[in-house]
């Protein structure tokens, strides 16, 4: 009967190893449809993604850019006129918005001069995705410095200077984070296994785990039914090597266990793949249901995060049941030199002793003699760690400290900033009815942190009294509107405004501005007006991440909640677990705000880092919570509860630590990425999951649960 069990799994296995050797190419095209632009991130409701949109019927759907020259001391008058010439040769560049091209502007001090060289979004009628616009950018810098005079210094700046720097932030990246984390794992491996040989099918079928995610993903993301952007597919790519990982820790750890009770291999496997299933899918699917739980946010980011990782984790699970089964069939050899014999003696419970560490045996004992003082204690140190949580700053990034180095276009734009009075680089959009251009256009010369001679119009004043009657005007520029502003005629009875703002358009103060125009325009119903550009961009961005955060947290929360009480049968339990996680990953934020502020000097965290640390810690945290009472629950039916936990912490102690160790080491990997977003996620579940390992389900959750005695697993009688 068991031969036959083993025999479909091997079956299923095979399937599975085709699926992930197929998978394996589409792995390396997950670059080619990723969306990194910042209107990628906002869902078609946001205003500005309206504004958008809109300027597209405008003809103004570039994307603003500029090349900036530096000389220290002062441009030449001969540098003036080169510059010239090199705004006519950067028009007809490919790419470029040629007639939108102007400049150069000249800085108060003449030290810099700045030539506007906006990109076509949409050339010959076809959108260009985030590389071909990178390209276009790289094409245009490379070309103003072939052209310079001598001693001119010339960076990239503006909104597509940034999103070069996003763009070659992730260039590559799969391949290192993979190279990196897999080296990583093997170190590991070897410390865990002490053999030169096991450490290669835990590995192995990760990737294939792996392989057979991006075989799902990548249709996905190419048809636009998910966005894939390269801090999902960086995530994802840490997340199943390290879930994988621990998958298979828990299925050898338990395979060894049952090879000192069974002389066949096939009946050790069957009985380790029974034990070790229903923990690895309850692991599985709390962390996939969490990871859904992102599809109700706004930010298509926080919408893409969730589905892609979810793929990832069950093409995980199901890859490390039925693949991985195959590799361990090969023989007990693979063990070398520690080979499981099937002549061990064994403990009341009929487990083998060999197959329980001697060390966590002592540490079970001495944590159930004193178990009120340590989950005590251990509370009241996490709870002092989340103290820091209130100096917590998730208020975002500013684009020129968003890079753990220094780009070309920071550096352009840290010199624009200083040379130019501020906001000049990013306009602020504005889209209305024809008919309500005046009071639009009073309202915002009005509002504090704009400049009042840049609020304008493409129309003349006197031809709006014509066009709100039905009579189309002709395009002409308004009087005190400055270059470079559009030119445009009025569509559908909507016009498109321009106006400057007096502050760093990523500035908080500017988010007050965009907030300000915004509230004035509301009381001007019959203009429909919408505000949009980058500030208004990164406003939505940041109140969507509010939005996302308030109320997907309580919802991962309830949904947590009854995974837990289902597998464990046990409402007290899961709720006991559940609060001894939050306490966990509130300890960590509180690190986390400590560690970034006073070590590495980061001006605050990108709005959606609560959000991304709580899914995977608390998802995550949950996991080795359910690894322990599974194996505790399992033991209770064998001894009374007091040792059935004694036995399944000390059975599960060693592998879980291990596992935990290996998540840590495989997240921590994030922070080669040269990006402060990704570095702090890497960092707080690095972390977290280290405290979660060590402290919370080695220390609290026994010598709670012991403590608490058999109330915990009501209504199941104990």
């Amino acid at each position: 009967m068991t031969g036959n069990k083993v025999r479909r799994l091997v079956v299923a296995g095979f399937a599975v190893l085709v699926v992930g050797l197929a998978g394996g190419p589409f792995q390396g095209k997950l670059s080619t449809v990723q969306r990194n632009g910042d209107t990628a991130f906002l869902p078609a409701s946001a205003a500005s993604t309206q504004v958008a949109v809109a300027a597209k019927a405008f003809g103004q759907s570039d994307l603003p850019g500029s090349v900036v020259f530096y000389r220290p001391g002062g441009l030449r008058s001969n540098d003036i006129d080169q510059l010239t010439g090199i705004a006519e040769r950067l028009k007809s560049l490919p790419g470029v918005a040629g007639a939108q091209v102007s400049g150069p502007q000249l800085s108060p001090d003449r030290e810099l001069a700045v030539i506007s060289v906006p990109l076509q979004t949409v050339p010959n009628g076809t959108a260009a995705d985030d590389r071909a616009l990178v390209n276009n950018e790289k094409r245009v810098v490379a070309t103003a410095k072939s052209l310079a005079p001598r001693g001119v210094i010339v960076h990239g700046a503006g909104v597509a200077g940034q999103l070069t720097a996003v763009v070659d932030a992730f260039s590559g990246l799969e391949s290192t984070l993979l190279f990196v984390a897999v080296g990583v794992v093997i170190l590991i491996l070897l410390a865990v296994y002490r053999s030169p040989v096991l450490w290669i099918f835990p590995l192995l079928s990760a990737l294939l785990a792996l392989g057979a995610a991006a075989l799902v993903a990548y249709p996905l993301a190419r048809h636009g039914v998910l966005t894939l952007n390269g801090q999902s597919q960086g995530i994802l790519s840490v997340l199943v090597i390290g879930a994988g990982t621990d998958y298979a820790l828990l299925l050898i750890s338990r395979y060894r266990e049952e090879l000192h009770r069974y002389p066949d291999r096939g009946e050790a496997l069957w009985a380790a793949w029974r034990g070790a299933v229903r923990p690895i899918v309850a692991s599985a699917a709390t962390v996939i249901c969490g990871l859904l739980c992102l599809l109700l946010g706004e930010l298509n980011s926080d919408r893409s995060l969730g589905p892609v990782c979810a793929i990832g984790i069950a093409a995980t699970a199901v890859v490390m049941l039925t693949v991985l089964p195959l590799f361990l069939l090969l023989g007990r050899w693979i063990f070398w030199p520690r080979v499981p014999r099937a002549d061990q003696p064994a403990d009341v419970s009929g487990r083998a002793m060999d197959a329980v560490s001697p060390l966590w045996t002592r540490l079970s004992d001495r944590i159930l003699r004193a178990n009120r003082p340590l989950w005590i204690g251990s509370t009241v140190v996490l709870a002092g760690l989340a103290v820091g949580i209130v100096t917590l700053d998730a208020s975002g990034i500013p684009a020129g400290d968003a890079f753990t180095r220094t780009p070309d276009a920071v550096v352009g734009q840290r010199l624009v900033d200083t040379h130019f009075p501020a906001g000049n680089n990013a306009p602020v959009l504005v889209v209305a009815d024809v008919g309500q251009a005046p009071q639009v256009i009073e309202i915002l010369r009005r509002t504090p942190g704009v400049a009042p001679a840049t609020a304008c119009i493409a129309v003349d004043y006197g031809k709006l009294a014509a066009a709100a009657a039905g009579s189309p005007p002709s395009a002409s520029r308004s009087a005190g509107c400055p270059p470079p502003q559009y030119q445009v005629s009025p569509v559908n009875d909507r016009i498109l405004m321009t106006a400057s703002l007096t502050v760093p358009y990523d500035s908080t103060a500017a988010f007050d501005t965009i907030r300000s125009i915004r509230q004035a325009l509301a009381r001007v119903p019959a203009a429909h007006a919408r505000v949009g550009g980058q500030t208004a961009i990164t406003l939505d961005t940041l109140d969507a991440a509010a939005h996302d955060r308030n109320l997907v947290i309580p919802v991962v929360l309830v949904v947590i909640t009854v995974i837990l009480g289902l597998v464990l049968r046990a409402l007290p339990a899961a709720l006991l677990l559940l609060a001894t996680v939050v306490l966990s990953f509130a300890a960590t934020l509180g690190v986390c705000a400590l560690v970034f502020r006073n070590i590495f000097h980061f001006p605050a965290t990108d709005p959606s880092f609560p959000l991304y640390a709580f899914i995977f810690l608390v998802a995550l945290g949950v996991d080795y919570n359910i690894f322990l009472l599974t194996r505790v629950r399992e033991e209770i039916l064998r001894l009374d509860l007091r040792g059935g936990i004694a036995r399944g912490l000390a059975a599960t102690g060693g592998v879980i630590t291990s596992a935990g160790i290996v998540l840590a080491a495989t997240f921590a990997v994030l922070g080669v990425v040269p990006l402060v977003a990704l570095v702090q996620v890497g960092f707080a579940v690095a972390f977290g999951v280290l405290l979660d390992t060590m402290v919370v389900r080695a220390v609290l959750v026994p010598a709670l649960l012991s403590d608490v005695g058999p109330r915990a697993w009501w209504p199941t009688r104990v």
